[in-house]
């Protein structure tokens, strides 16, 4: 092997030291340095590694010193990524219900990777395992990479949409007939994938749960349409006014609701939530959001102390829905 060949594998060999090994509570000596290399078959000396720790930084790696009771340490300090940075992304492959469980646990590993081995044994320690049931089916990864191909070269798709199982037999939308859109946007919310999407013979754009989408097809010579139409979209804006990820009529809605609730309520609609008064333990807020059976179940889930001044009409159906299960429940026990 060359000279140079061994001086390449050195530098690559005392990065792995400082990226795996060392953090600021555990800094290494100039001595236990030289062992590790040492120790792996290199002839190392003080005054080289002075040299390669010059390169090391020279490309990017942020090595720092450390001087305590006569003794220097050297150590790796900033990161590309923050412990705190890290434990959030682990936070969010935790808390995403589209990924299986081996799939989250080989990402947390990955992301792991990106600290010291110290640190990845914190992160360990204080990991939750979830024990929610996750998709099972990790083709969602697949049907990603062909969606991002797809916006990637201005192409169409076609894809058949699974609308439920039946034990071991899939039912789809449409008897399984192939919808064909033009694909914008993949988006993450309420815990699972969406694919956001241009629907030509119907003008609108509409979203697709990427997971429920099945034997995805680019279209070949095909060209995505709805482009003038996605340039004037707000993004945020749609996301927000679909509720849960469901379609429905925008509604400006004035709501009367315990005091208690208004951090579940400045959580989902943040400043977009206009508090009109407060008054005898009770608030009366506006909000604007897609009317729709999943708004009537949220509201529902809130143990009744929410009610619905208007318009008259959204009051009217959230009436309509709460008679419905009482009528349905009453019938069942008697």
């Amino acid at each position: 092997m060359s000279k140079g060949s061994i001086g390449r594998e050195k530098l690559l060999l005392l990065r792995e030291i400082f990226l795996r090994e060392t953090d600021a509570a555990h800094a290494l000596r100039m001595e236990e340095l030289l062992l590790r290399l040492q120790t792996a078959g290199f002839n190392a000396e003080r005054k080289s590694l002075y040299k390669d720790f010059a390169v090391l930084r020279a490309h990017g790696l942020d090595i720092c010193s450390l001087r305590s009771g006569g003794t220097t340490r050297y150590y790796l300090g900033q990161r590309d990524f923050e412990l705190a940075e890290l434990k959030m992304l682990i936070d969010g492959v935790q808390a995403a219900r589209f990924l299986t469980e081996k799939k989250a646990a080989e990402l947390i590993e990955k992301l792991s990777c990106l600290c010291s081995e110290h640190d990845a044994k914190r992160l360990q320690r204080e990991l939750y395992v979830s024990g929610r049931v996750r998709n099972m089916d990790e083709s969602i990864f697949v049907s990603v990479d062909k969606i991002h191909a797809a916006i990637g070269t201005d192409a169409d798709i076609s894809f058949r949409y699974l609308s439920y199982r039946a034990r071991a037999k899939k039912v789809y939308r449409r008897r399984g007939e192939r919808y064909c859109v033009s694909p914008y946007a993949l988006i993450c919310a309420q815990d699972n994938y969406y694919l956001l999407a241009y629907v030509a013979a119907e003008g609108i754009f509409k979203h697709y749960r990427v997971d429920k989408m099945e034997h995805i097809q680019l279209c070949e010579g095909s060209e995505r349409q709805g482009k003038d139409e996605f340039a004037e979209l707000d993004l945020a804006k749609y996301v927000d006014a679909c509720f849960s990820m469901y379609s429905g009529r925008e509604e400006n809605i004035l709501l009367r609701f315990d005091s208690a609730l208004l951090p579940v309520f400045a959580d989902r609609f943040g400043d977009a939530l206009c508090v009109e008064a407060k008054e005898g333990g009770f608030c009366r807020a506006h909000i604007r959001a897609a009317v729709s059976p999943q708004f009537y179940g949220w509201l529902f889930g809130l143990s009744g102390e929410v009610v619905i001044l208007e318009p008259e009409g959204v009051a009217e159906e959230w009436r309509e829905r709460l008679r419905l299960a009482l009528e349905a429940q009453a019938e069942v026990e008697s």
